[in-house]
């Protein structure tokens, strides 16, 4: 499932993206075993916290971390997640996890679908207490049934940042290059400047070659 997480304008309730977030949520335990191993950098993990749910994935823009979700976005996360609990979405005054896909943790004995963290310290709790009715309506809108190639998706993404970081590199090495150039010219100039001092030239008055007269 896509959901697009949007935030109200002033005292309007019109839906204003600002920017669009994409959020994805896995309809079972194998949609939710390729979001966890397809998941991009920027991906945001959400889950009920000690109860089952679904799981939820807040897809930030390019450069963001978790530490630049919008606390709207934020909401809208938490309340999917809730909702899309058997348990959770009955009661009240619940937590919902959330940490950076890089900290999830996936070993060979574990189930589908499930996971654990890499750093603990990493996992960050928003207190959810009650269900917003208001923000579901909302999203249940923009709520789009897709099945996209995760792992196409993903080799995409990971293309783009080796053909981003070997662009880097270049550059590097083009700015390494003009610098060399530059100290070596600066290093030219003041080896000629020193051949042309005062001291280090000769004229027609040194040595022997002048005229004496008795």
């Amino acid at each position: 499932m896509l959901y697009s997480s949007c935030t109200t304008s002033g005292f309007q309730q019109s839906c204003v993206l600002t920017p669009a977030y994409t959020i994805y949520m896995g309809k079972d335990k194998y949609e939710n075993e390729d979001l966890i191993k397809y998941g991009w950098p920027e991906d945001i993990w959400f889950h009920v916290d000690k109860l089952s749910s679904a799981h939820v994935y807040l897809r930030m823009p390019k450069g963001k971390t978790i530490d630049d979700i919008p606390k709207e976005v934020l909401i809208d996360c938490a309340q999917l997640v809730k909702n899309n609990s058997i348990q959770g979405c009955k009661m009240n005054n619940i937590n919902v996890v959330y940490t950076p896909w890089g900290n999830l943790k996936k070993t060979g004995d574990m189930d589908v679908g499930q996971i654990g963290f890499h750093r603990q310290k990493e996992v960050r709790t928003v207190a959810v207490e009650k269900k917003i009715n208001e923000i579901i309506n909302r999203l249940e809108k923009t709520k789009e049934e897709k099945y996209p190639d995760l792992a196409a998706e993903k080799e995409s993404r990971d293309r783009e940042d080796r053909n981003e970081k070997k662009a880097q590199i270049q550059e590097i090495k083009k700015k390494e290059k003009e610098e060399m150039k530059r100290k070596k010219e600066q290093e030219e100039m003041r080896n000629y400047s020193s051949l042309m001092k005062s001291e280090n030239m000769t004229t027609n008055e040194d040595g022997n070659d002048s005229d004496d007269f008795m």
